[in-house]
């Protein structure tokens, strides 16, 4: 696989990190936040193609299988409660919102958006390809891509208010959504 069809893939595993930091950076998005959800993102999809290479195509399957639900449960969750969160007059307490680049929700996040990464991984240990060098590929353009999206997202909530943190709501819901009818 040349460099252009390495970066390609990378960009197209990033997609849903980038729709995740999205729509957390409408809400989260101080220095650290942005730090620990790019990193953990970025860490995951370059440990997930690794991963997928040497656990094989048996148990990726079960993987592959139960991942999907979680993360959509997680995802639905996250963005039920910012839905519900924006609708609220006033301003919530920093300590009744749970940080999703913390503890359990950033593993799950992380999980969630790399579990195609796994599948990648198969494949391109298959087809004989430089793994290292791919996944670190993926890894570093997810990373980037979560960056991004939390910046951005964070930028349109100053412009747009509340109405982009629903929006940021509505994308982790749709994301949901579209794991569980995948």
């Amino acid at each position: 696989m040349s460099i252009l069809e390495t970066l390609l893939v990378a960009i197209a595993l990033g997609c849903d990190a980038f729709a995740v930091g999205l729509g957390v950076g409408t809400r989260f998005c101080s220095p650290r936040q942005v730090f620990r959800l790019s990193f953990h993102f970025g860490l995951f999809q370059f440990l997930m193609p690794l991963l997928g290479w040497f656990l094989g195509k048996n148990l990726s399957g079960i993987a592959l299988q139960w991942g999907p639900w979680i993360a959509a449960g997680l995802l639905f969750f996250i963005g039920a409660k910012m839905a519900y969160e924006s609708f609220q007059t006033k301003e919530p307490e920093a300590c009744e919102i749970a940080d999703p680049t913390r503890g359990l929700s950033l593993v799950v996040l992380s999980l969630a958006t790399s579990v195609d990464a796994l599948g990648v991984g198969i494949s391109l240990g298959i087809m004989g390809h430089n793994l290292f060098l791919s996944a670190l590929c993926i890894g570093l353009v997810a990373c980037a891509m979560t960056w991004i999206a939390m910046k951005l997202g964070n930028r349109l909530t100053q412009k747009f208010g509340r109405r982009m943190e629903m929006a940021g709501a509505f994308i982790l819901i749709a994301i949901a959504l579209r794991l569980l009818l995948m």
